[in-house]
């Protein structure tokens, strides 16, 4: 496969994640913003979600306040906002563009459908959707567009870049919005176990869209040891880190059988996952999970950019 094929499958699917996992974030603001402010910590919901996705000091460039509207104005609307909803649907549509020939024509229905429905929200005159209501319309899309590739593209190694873009950004992803809890948890003992903090927790659970599952696995135990390992160690969860750096493990352990050699992607990947495989969540807590979510972001960028390297894709 051409290089610049796999960069815009890589792409396509990273932009696809991107918007909904923004669209998950702004959920997660929106929840915790209905609870009673309380001192320390983030001085609110809205900042916290501005600073775990690394955007807030180009949202301070442009904005004056960190409220709802301007918040959802930069992660949804913004043209200046290369990771807003709007640019990575945008995004994903020119990289499927691009490529149009190697993709099926129900993956590029969903992928242009999903931009002219965006489009629409924004025409003068136009009722733009409620918060929430947006940010289930931005998961549909993405399912959307998630289901068409696999049920109708061909799993050979087009599939493989592809699914590596959605496992990479989901990885990152998930290290981000736990790092959100980190930033609205109350610096004092009284908190921690309060009725606030346990419903953070549970509220970062159903962004996932990952409440019902939970459930499922550990009962009715909702501390926050169970969620933090639900979402980081749990290979069952398909939104944990374990989970996603196995897939992006088995889709580099295909393209290497398929290309007959080894790439320094693979290596980083399988020595990530080894990391994970004798990681407890206790000593993950213990030693820091602020700490560890960040150094485990440095990691994945840096997966994703030996992937490019590997690959040979352009530069972005």
């Amino acid at each position: 496969m051409l290089s610049r094929t796999a960069e815009s499958l890589f792409w396509t699917s990273r932009n696809m994640e991107r918007a909904d996992t923004i669209a998950r974030k702004l959920e997660m603001g929106y929840r915790m913003s209905m609870m009673p402010t309380q001192s320390g910590g983030m001085a609110s919901e809205w900042q916290s979600i501005l600073a775990a996705t690394g955007e807030l000091e180009k949202f301070q460039q442009h904005y004056d306040e960190e409220n709802q509207d301007n918040v959802e104005h930069f992660l949804v609307y913004s043209s200046e906002n290369p990771s807003s909803i709007k640019q990575c649907i945008r995004a994903a549509r020119n990289n499927a563009r691009q490529v149009r020939t190697a993709i099926t024509s129900d993956v590029w229905s969903a992928l242009n459908q999903a931009y002219l429905e965006f489009q629409a929200f924004e025409v003068q005159g136009g009722t733009k959707p409620d918060l929430p209501s947006l940010c289930d319309w931005t998961k549909r899309q993405a399912a959307t567009v998630r289901g068409a590739f696999s049920n109708t593209q061909l799993h050979q190694d087009g599939a493989d870049f592809f699914n590596l873009g959605y496992f990479v950004e989901r990885a990152g992803n998930t290290a981000r919005m736990l790092d959100i809890k980190y930033h609205v948890l109350l610096p004092t003992i009284e908190t921690v176990g309060g009725a606030v903090d346990n419903y953070q927790w549970t509220t970062l659970l159903r962004a996932f869209s990952s409440h019902r599952a939970f459930h499922w696995a550990y009962g009715g135990d909702y501390s926050p040891d169970k969620i933090a390992h639900f979402l980081i160690l749990n290979q069952a969860c398909p939104r944990s880190l374990k989970y996603c750096l196995g897939q992006t493990n088995q889709h580099l352990d295909r393209l290497s059988q398929g290309y007959g050699a080894y790439s320094p992607a693979q290596l980083h990947a399988m020595r990530m996952r080894d990391d994970l495989a004798t990681a407890s969540v206790g000593d993950i807590i213990q030693n820091g999970l602020h700490e560890f979510l960040i150094q485990f972001t440095i990691e994945n960028n840096q997966l994703a950019e030996k992937i490019a390297d590997s690959f040979l894709f352009g530069e972005r």
